[in-house]
Parts: structure tokens; C-alpha cells; sequence
């Protein structure tokens, strides 16, 4: 490619940067249809294109937009949530009046899912499971910026007991669930991280996250 091409101009730039800025993990979706089978698979390239340790590309996705693989996997979603609920004591109450999944009323959901070690070593020796994990998540991040791109919103679901979300799936050994994608149309885009909004919690800044190495000398 020329010099021009791997350049974005500032228009091109800004856009980037407000795609990143305005991603939100988004709970409330539009019941819609299933996407545009285009458009399912120009964002799974995106995802695809992500970075990963040694190129080793650990991601797998599977589509579960069904109303059966919905309803198969929302007593597993529900039973996490109220697990959840028990553990934070106090919180409890208000934690189960958060909308904490749009498994209903996304127009797709997907599982992300780690694949079984395929025996990178490059970059990964010290720390196989961690880097396997870390380049999934890439994944995650470009889907999730370029479905914002395309003015569609995206939440991640954490709230399962892998075992039984794996056996449901029926993963080969040594695979590993990571989340579930609800992904679709959504009434609005949050002002803020919703957890932001209800006053769950609320983000740090910047400056928190930096840290001081210890000194060298000169």
C-alpha cells in the first residue's frame, strides 16, 4: 500500500475516536429482526481482524438468535443473576432492579467463545491462558466498536456458570465460554455507562491509572 493509505485524515480520525468515546455496553435493545446476514458478517470481519498473541486467533463465535436457544439460555443467565444478588449482601435489592441483559429482545445474540490451545508459544509462554483471553477480548472490542460504527448497540453478558453454559453449547474439551453477545437496534445510546446512570458505580479518571515505575536514577 502507499503512504496514503495507511494514513486517516482528520475526519477519519475523529470518527475513531468518537466510536470509542460513545461505545456503551448496552442493556435495553429494539425487538427487531435478525440482522442482515451482510451486515452480521461484515461485523464478525471486524472482529475477526483483531490482534491475537502469536496470531493464534483464539475466538469462536456461534449464533443462538433462535427463540429456542433464548429460552434454553435464560434460566442459566437468571440463576447467575441471582447468585449475584445473594453475594452482594446490602446491594442485593438495588443490584436486581438493574437491567443486567437484553437475552429477550436483541435482534442477534452470540457466544464468544475461547478455543481449545492450539499450542502458541509465541509470546504466550509465561502466560498461555492469560494471552489466549486478552486476544479474545480484542475480538470483543472490535465488534463492539464497529457495530457502534454502524449505530447498533452491543452489551456483553457475564452472568453464567461456564460449566453449565458450556455443557448447553456442547463445546469441545478445553473450550471456554466468554460471554454472551445480545447485539441489535437499540431505542437510544446511553449518555453514560449505564452502571454510570443508575449510580452503580461510577468510572475513574484517567490520572488514577497511571503508575510511577520505581527510580532508576539517571
Amino acid at each position: 500500500m502507499t503512504d496514503s493509505q495507511h494514513r486517516f485524515d482528520a475526519a477519519e480520525r475523529e470518527a475513531v475516536y468518537r466510536a470509542i468515546a460513545l461505545r456503551r455496553d448496552m442493556r435495553h435493545f429494539t425487538p427487531s429482526a435478525p440482522l442482515p446476514d451482510e451486515q452480521l458478517e461484515r461485523l464478525l470481519r471486524a472482529a475477526h481482524a483483531a490482534p491475537s498473541v502469536g496470531l493464534m486467533q483464539p475466538w469462536r463465535f456461534m449464533r443462538l438468535s433462535t427463540p429456542a436457544w433464548r429460552a434454553r439460555l435464560m434460566p442459566i443467565v437468571e440463576a447467575e443473576r441471582q447468585r449475584t444478588a445473594d453475594a452482594l449482601g446490602e446491594r442485593s435489592a438495588e443490584f436486581l432492579r438493574l437491567k443486567v441483559e437484553g437475552l429477550r429482545d436483541s435482534a442477534e445474540l452470540l457466544a464468544i467463545v475461547l478455543a481449545p490451545d492450539d499450542g502458541t508459544v509465541f509470546g504466550r509462554r509465561t502466560l498461555p491462558r492469560e494471552m489466549a483471553w486478552s486476544s479474545a477480548a480484542c475480538a470483543v472490542q472490535n465488534l463492539w466498536l464497529a457495530a457502534r460504527a454502524e449505530h447498533l448497540g452491543m452489551g456483553w453478558v457475564s452472568m453464567f456458570d461456564p460449566d453449565e453454559l458450556s455443557q448447553a453449547l456442547a463445546l469441545p474439551e478445553g473450550s471456554a465460554p466468554l460471554g454472551l453477545l445480545c447485539l441489535g437496534p437499540v431505542p437510544d445510546f446511553y449518555d453514560q455507562p449505564m452502571l454510570e446512570e443508575t449510580g452503580w458505580r461510577h468510572a475513574r479518571p484517567l490520572a488514577d491509572m497511571l503508575m510511577t515505575p520505581p527510580d532508576l536514577g539517571a
